[in-house]
């Protein structure tokens, strides 16, 4: 030891903590360098899977080619793109094609790859136009996209066309084709538009550096001429317009590309994805207006639950047996209320160990979740890197098995003292039941979208990987949380449990149970649900979204919101002499789930265009999922906030 101390000092550690921080910046920002190109180098250009709101089953774009095609075949084997675990199981994996792009080198009809058209590829191509497939490519990890005009309705038709104010907007992939009545046009021949910077003092070797900064696709649908045996083609004749490429007609398909390269030295690369994250008319406007009003009701239930500690600890702290007298009858049997219940409002609930479950669950969910947010908001998880972010939930997951194992635990322990079955039993469902469950569900959609032939099937190796992270990371963290837990006391209540319970009065129709729940979770369901509707956009429409600031106000919203929702509502039902409030002060803020899984019923019916079952069962699974996770983070926040609030005002009073 004194030779550690003789060599340790304090600018060592300062050294190795700084390499460990670079270290975790590199594995946290995988590729967040720009990448230089030379005059010449091949800038390799990839495709992701197909997307379509009709079926939300993402497909393989080397569906709509030959199996014998060489569409899908690169010489360079470096331009093969590695896929993370967030990727892999969000099916979002990227394949190098054989479009070639070269920095500042520009073509014209430039032959990609022909295929031959049989029967049955041709009715694959014409169902995916019919389900509106999207084609998404990217160039140097930046999305292709499409830009369209928003025009104001009242104006005419030339008048809109050269009105400067018109919005434009852009979208992320390309229609694979177009469906007019019973005619299929397939876009086989595709504009890049790139832009480039060039950076200051960016020489390499004596050549002169750039990056780029923008990548547009112009789709159209051509039927080209081709010459020279097959090698080259004729896109664009003079004084005349080609024919579009009728499926139907058509016994060859053609790919044919061209390529265009514009500097733009006022966008920088650090910029280039403000145009896919920047907001349409007025939805800042609604951000904000969402913001208030969440911010005007965790006002409202500060103020409630203020008056509540008020009238109690404040008149305990007063003497409450020298005030009592001077009360309303009606203050009075307030006040009476909920402390002649002290003997029993502390006796353990019905089926403890699922209550301790739940709230371990839902302390890791919550936790998660908090964690992910402060990284996307600090830029860790940015939508540059695909798969980051689900990647990042699912790693943070597992390391919160920690305080998930630790809660259960100590809940358990304070809930049955010398049972050690309990604590077994309620470690282990706490590390199988919700991850099992999610698995579970998460494998049987996986299998559907195998069925039909989606690229958005998870892997078995994938399956396995997560397996290792659930058996491997969170098990053991949960049973490590859970060993600390029992080795601390349990939590002391301030009052003793009668033997026998008191009977409960008859309760007012408006403090039943399920109204309660059904009261307590409207309110945090207004707090997020403007929030909800521009997330799940984002999730099912396929839409960029990065406005993680809003989120995490709204996050922290919904914690106060739960927490007070929660608090006001047992207090009440305490006055009424109704102890039973363990349970209900876990259900009435997750309630608030039941009102996210209602109105993702109702987005589906409304918003998108989904046309056969498997696609809805598929949805429907998901925000299953997504509610169930939205039910046990939001319960096990009021459950917590009105523990400590009962132990709180029942410490206070003088007991005899």
């Amino acid at each position: 030891m004194a030779t550690i101390k003789r060599f340790w000092n304090p600018g060592l550690t300062w050294f190795c903590f700084a390499l460990l921080a670079q270290n975790v910046v590199c594995l946290l920002l995988p590729g967040i360098a720009p990448r230089d190109y030379k005059e010449g180098e091949d800038v390799p250009l990839s495709v992701n899977e197909m997307t379509s709101v009709r079926t939300q089953l993402p497909m393989d774009y080397f569906k709509t080619h030959a199996t014998n095609s060489q569409c899908g075949v690169v010489a360079d084997k470096s331009a093969e793109v590695s896929a993370n675990l967030g990727e892999l199981l969000s099916g979002q994996m990227m394949s190098p094609t054989s479009y070639k792009i070269q920095m500042l080198r520009p073509l014209k009809c430039q032959i990609a790859c022909k295929d031959q058209l049989s029967p049955e590829l041709r009715d694959t191509i014409k169902q995916m136009i019919r389900d509106q497939y999207t084609v998404n490519m990217n160039v140097d990890r930046l999305p292709g996209a499409v830009k369209f005009m928003v025009r104001d309705p009242q104006k005419k038709a030339n008048e809109a066309e050269n009105d400067k104010e018109n919005e434009v907007f852009v979208m992320s992939g390309f229609p694979l084709g177009v469906q007019l009545k019973n005619q299929f046009f397939l876009h086989n021949h595709l504009k890049f538009k790139l832009e480039y910077h060039r950076p200051e003092d960016a020489v390499d070797d004596g050549y002169s550096l750039y990056r780029v900064v923008g990548f547009e696709i112009e789709p159209s649908s051509l039927k080209q001429f081709v010459r020279d045996g097959g090698d080259s083609a004729v896109c664009h004749s003079e004084g005349a317009t080609l024919e579009p490429l009728d499926l139907d007609k058509a016994e060859s398909i053609t790919y044919t590309y061209d390529v265009e390269w514009t500097e733009n030295p006022d966008k920088e690369w650090v910029t280039r994805w403000d145009i896919y994250l920047q907001m349409s008319p007025g939805s800042g406007q609604i951000h904000w207006f969402s913001i208030i009003n969440s911010v005007l009701i965790a006002l409202f239930l500060s103020g409630m639950v203020a008056m509540i500690l008020i009238r109690t600890l404040a008149r305990d702290i007063a003497k409450y047996n020298e005030l009592v007298g001077e009360m309303t009858a009606e203050e009075a049997q307030e006040e009476a209320g909920w402390k002649m219940v002290h003997g029993d409002v502390f006796r353990p609930p019905p089926h403890r160990r699922l209550l301790c479950v739940c709230v371990g669950s839902g302390i890791q969910l919550l936790l998660m979740c908090g964690l992910v947010l402060i990284f996307a908001t600090l830029g860790f998880l940015s939508p540059v890197h695909r798969g980051a972010l689900l990647q990042g939930m699912v790693l943070l997951f597992a390391f919160m098995g920690v305080p998930a194992g630790y809660v259960s635990g100590r809940l358990g322990k304070t809930l049955a003292p010398t049972s050690s079955e309990h604590h077994r039993s309620t470690t282990m469902l706490t590390a199988f039941v919700y991850p099992g469950s999610v698995f579970a569900m998460f494998f049987f959609l996986n299998l559907l979208a195998w069925a039909k032939g989606s690229s958005g099937a998870v892997p078995f190796t994938t399956m396995f990987a997560v397996l290792v992270l659930w058996f491997g990371i969170s098990v053991p963290l949960v049973y490590l949380g859970a060993a600390a837990a029992y080795k601390r006391d349990p939590i002391g209540f301030p009052c003793r449990v009668n033997s026998i319970p008191r009977p409960i009065p008859p309760q007012p129709w408006f403090l039943r149970p399920w109204l309660l729940c059904l009261v307590g979770g409207i309110l945090p369901f207004g707090a997020v649900f403007t929030e909800l509707f521009f997330i799940m956009s984002s999730l099912w429409q396929h839409q960029f979204y990065y406005l993680f600031g809003f989120v995490v106000l709204v996050y922290l919203i919904l914690i106060i919101t739960c927490a007070e929702v929660s608090i006001a509502l047992t207090y009440f039902q305490l006055t009424a002499e109704d102890y039973r409030w363990w349970w209900r002060s876990f259900l009435v803020s997750g309630s608030s789930a039941l009102y996210v899984f209602g109105y993702s019923l109702m987005y589906l019916t409304t918003r998108l265009q989904i046309v056969n079952v498997v696609s809805i069962v598929v949805y429907v699974g998901y925000m299953a999922m997504i509610s169930a996770a939205f039910f046990l983070l939001t319960g096990c926040i009021g459950f917590i906030a009105t523990f400590f609030f009962v132990r709180a005002i029942y410490g206070s009073i003088k007991v005899d």
